[in-house]
């Protein structure tokens, strides 16, 4: 499985990837980009099987690339878990609204992170 994370903060990934590490998962790819337009070239080059998401960034925002990607019949049905600071109810819902598949507020909480994810591999069928 190839994993994108995409966070304007090296240290945010590094510890996405630890986290998911952690979990002993087998032949997993990272592949990391620092905002919302070099990731849509990393999804264009690669094939991806899960996008992790920031939401600030820099250029594209991380909803701006959610609903770029809902629109391309290639990316729609790309599982999509946002990571972000933005913890308003309103933020939540809008990105639920434009297609994310989980919803994951900063600073991450292993446990919850990981239920998350397995629950996402278990919907997929992973």
């Amino acid at each position: 499985m190839k994993f994108l994370i995409v966070d304007d903060s090296r240290i945010m990934r590094n510890i996405i990837k630890d986290v998911i590490d952690r979990m002993k998962l087998e032949n997993i790819e990272f592949r990391e980009a620092q905002d919302g337009i070099e990731a849509f070239r990393m999804l264009v080059e690669n094939d991806i099987d899960i996008l992790f998401l920031d939401w600030n960034m820099p250029h594209v925002n991380g909803l701006e690339l959610v609903v770029q990607l809902r629109a391309n019949e290639k990316y729609k049905n790309l599982p999509i878990i946002m990571i972000t600071s933005e913890a308003s109810k309103y933020n939540v819902i809008e990105a639920i609204k434009e297609g994310v598949d989980d919803y994951i507020i900063k600073p991450i909480d292993e446990v919850i992170f990981i239920k998350k994810l397995q629950r996402l591999f278990k919907k997929l069928n992973m």
